[in-house]
């Protein structure tokens, strides 16, 4: 059911006054994509994961129940990576991808050649 005109007027002096009152969490809450926070979370799964294999190689040999901490905490992170990749699906591995590779081209250094030449070039 759509909205009035009303509604329509009051949901748009709303949306003016966030942008006006916090531009910034205006243009978060804008940009941010269940896809986003899903990688986001794959991410951090994934650095957890190789903190607790690092942690469970060092606390093996020493303690055994250490080391089933660290496996277990491996576990753990390797679930929360699979749901969220779950969650972000296709669509959401192509959007992240399609923004990796728009900042990559925008930046002024995307070509790796030009990067080395720009960084052995003599400051005369």
């Amino acid at each position: 059911m759509p909205l009035s005109e009303h509604e329509q007027r009051i949901l748009h002096q709303l949306e003016q006054s966030l942008y006006q009152e916090d531009p910034d969490f205006a243009e978060r809450v804008r940009s941010e994509t269940v896809y986003r926070h899903a990688g986001r979370h794959c991410v951090w799964s994934a650095l957890v994961f190789v903190a607790a294999l690092v942690f469970m190689f060092f606390t093996f040999a020493h303690s055994v129940p250490l080391g089933f901490v660290g496996v277990l905490v491996m576990f753990v992170s390797g679930v929360i990576f699979a749901n969220n990749a779950r969650r972000m699906g296709k669509a959401g591995i192509d959007d992240i991808s399609r923004n990796i590779q728009n900042r990559t081209v925008n930046s002024p250094n995307h070509d790796p050649r030009e990067w080395i030449r720009g960084r052995f070039q003599r400051d005369d």
